[in-house]
Order: structure tokens, then C-alpha cells, then sequence
């Protein structure tokens, strides 16, 4: 390992999966910067060693996350390796599509998808009151993510097109600000209920 950490012993540089990049990746949203995990990593395969901490997620590598959240439903759960080749498959197909760094597509997503404000519950004098609050950065990552991998479930489901595909065009519509985003319309939502609750 050289001084920096970001090459290997032979002299070359960790690329996620052998193919990008994740150093040349930059985050325009300083709120979410320290959220979104950029180390440099040739698997995306922390096998777990966030559980143990709180707030340990923000150390795990985003495309990892991605990975995890393609695991949530019952059909998917624990099948990591699965989850893995399709998020793999959709980058390669972004970097096709937009000739761009698939993480850096992915980073522009997520800074797009994430709300910036939401409702609560408060119980005031035995009565129940939605009440705006801000988002944390932390949440903010993890609902764009979440808001995700369920647009793509949904464009997949009964539909001959395959996961990857839908993925790939989630993330790209999300990054790109297209109104077809699931993400995006999600966001939009949740904002104009919290913006009604003020």
C-alpha cells in the first residue's frame, strides 16, 4: 500500500470491480459529503462490520449500499451476490447510456432524490399532529437509495425488462432530473405533504 491508500502492492489502482474509479467521483451537496462513502474499493464487500456501531453506515462504500437496498424484499433477501452482478450490470450499462463515471451518475441520483424535508407525528394533548421536520443528511442518503432500488422493482415487476436495465434507468432519469423518476416523483411528494403540514 502506498502512502495515500489508493493503490495496490503492485503499483495499480483500486478500481471498483477493475473498471472505475471512485476517486474522480465528486459530491456537490456538502451535506452529504461526508455521507456518502467514496474509499476506494475493488469489491464492494464490507461483510458486516457497520452493525456493530452507531451511525458506521456512513463508512461503508455507497455502491455497497446500493447493493444492500437491491437485497430488501423477501425474493432478494440474503442474496448478495445477485444483488452485486445487478448493480454491477446497471453501471456498465450507464457508462454505456451517458459515456460518464457510472458512480459519479449514481452520486448525482442521490443528491437529486433526496428530500430535503418531511413530516412527523406529534401527539399534543391526546391529538395527533403531522409536523415538518428537516431531514437529516444521513436519512436523506438512505431514503434517495431506498426510493431507488423501489423504482426499479416496480419498472420490473411483470415487465420483460430486466432489473438491470430498470436500475440503470432509475439512476439516470433520477441524475438527470427526468419527471419519469420514480425517486424524483417520490421526493417531490414528500416535500409538498411536509410543505402542507408547516
Amino acid at each position: 500500500m502506498s502512502e495515500e491508500g489508493v493503490t495496490t502492492l503492485d503499483g495499480k489502482k483500486i478500481l471498483l470491480f477493475g473498471k472505475w474509479d471512485t476517486e474522480e467521483v465528486k459530491v456537490r451537496d456538502m451535506s452529504l459529503k461526508p455521507y456518502i462513502c467514496l474509499k476506494p474499493t475493488l469489491a464492494p464487500h464490507t461483510e458486516g462490520r457497520h452493525e456493530k456501531g452507531r451511525f458506521l453506515k456512513a463508512k461503508v462504500p455507497i455502491v455497497e449500499r446500493l447493493i444492500n437496498q437491491m437485497m430488501r424484499p423477501g425474493r432478494n433477501a440474503g442474496k448478495k451476490f445477485l444483488a452485486t452482478n445487478i448493480v454491477k450490470r446497471a453501471l456498465e450499462l450507464i457508462e454505456l447510456k451517458t459515456g460518464q463515471n457510472p458512480i459519479q451518475v449514481l452520486v448525482w441520483a442521490i443528491e437529486n432524490a433526496s428530500p430535503r424535508e418531511e413530516t412527523t407525528r406529534v401527539v399534543y394533548g391526546g391529538i395527533l399532529y403531522h409536523v415538518s421536520v428537516d431531514v437529516s443528511p444521513q436519512r436523506r442518503v438512505d431514503l434517495a437509495l431506498r426510493s431507488i432500488c423501489e423504482g426499479a422493482r416496480n419498472a420490473a415487476f411483470n415487465n420483460p425488462k430486466p432489473i438491470e436495465e430498470c436500475l440503470a434507468d432509475e439512476i439516470i432519469s433520477a441524475a438527470y432530473g427526468d419527471t419519469a423518476s420514480y425517486a424524483l416523483r417520490r421526493k417531490e411528494e414528500t416535500e409538498r405533504i411536509a410543505q402542507a403540514a408547516r
